[in-house]
């Protein structure tokens, strides 16, 4: 599974900007753009899975792809990115992401429209609400919806609450977990990545999830400061081992 940002920074919902090289190209020149690079990626990298843009919830390539302030850009856009798929392979899969529960419904309406083939959505309980049976219900009705397959694009979750940098971490309290189902310990980072598969094999159209930043270990050392502020939530303790939740990582069938 391959993402792009269309950016030269990180792209969630709260920074969506245009590369450098593309700021004052113009519209109809952006479009070309980003056709142009989209092909590229696609005859160089064939991924199985492919997503247009990440964590779209306003939009991407800001301010011409805002979805409420320029929405017909945003579509022209992102039929663009979606041509160059469908023209490159017949076999890649397009997903749209979506950061979140709260307001998907009215984002997935918006979209209806496009040529693409899986939901994805991000579930972290610290944004997203502490809730698996929300973001479950979720799941089954927005892939039945819009008859779409359905995925968790990104999720994570502690195994402890300590530091291993002076990074402050982005989890680091009691309240921003659920509790007491899932404390933050290798069994409660593992517990809690069991029922995200469980929910997503129980969703109808469920194919899936995917876990973030499992390799965010404090590589800079134990004193950085600009390092690392995820290491309580890699698949990695804070020796480098590998922690029991990637044993949930196997499939099965």
């Amino acid at each position: 599974m391959l993402t792009l940002h269309y950016s030269d920074t990180w792209a969630d919902p709260g920074h969506q900007e245009v590369p450098a090289q593309w700021k004052d190209i113009g519209f109809v020149a952006l479009k070309d753009s980003v056709y142009n690079y989209t092909w590229k990626v696609m005859e160089e990298i064939k991924p199985d899975y492919i997503q247009i843009g990440n964590e779209i919830n306003s939009g991407f390539l800001h301010p011409y792809g805002h979805i409420s302030n320029n929405f017909q850009q945003f579509k022209e856009l992102m039929e663009a990115a979606i041509l160059a798929v469908r023209k490159s392979t017949g076999d890649t899969d397009i997903m749209i992401h979506y950061a979140g529960i709260e307001g998907a419904d009215w984002f997935f309406n918006q979209v209806n429209t496009l040529d693409y083939d899986i939901i994805g959505l991000s579930y972290y309980p610290i944004w997203h609400g502490k809730s698996l049976d929300d973001l479950k219900d979720k799941m089954q009705d927005l892939g039945k919806s819009y008859y779409k397959k359905i995925i968790i694009a990104e999720t994570a979750y502690p195994f402890t609450l300590e530091w291993n940098d002076w990074t402050n971490n982005i989890v680091g309290m009691e309240e921003q977990l659920i509790l007491p189902e899932y404390p933050a310990t290798i069994e409660g980072q593992r517990k809690f990545i069991t029922q995200i598969k469980t929910l997503t094999k129980e969703v109808e159209n469920g194919i899936g999830f995917c876990y973030w930043g499992a390799e965010l270990i404090a590589w800079k050392g134990n004193q950085a400061t600009d390092a690392s502020p995820w290491e309580n939530q890699a698949l990695f303790d804070f020796n480098n081992n590998a922690l029991p939740v990637l044993g949930e990582f196997i499939n099965e069938e």
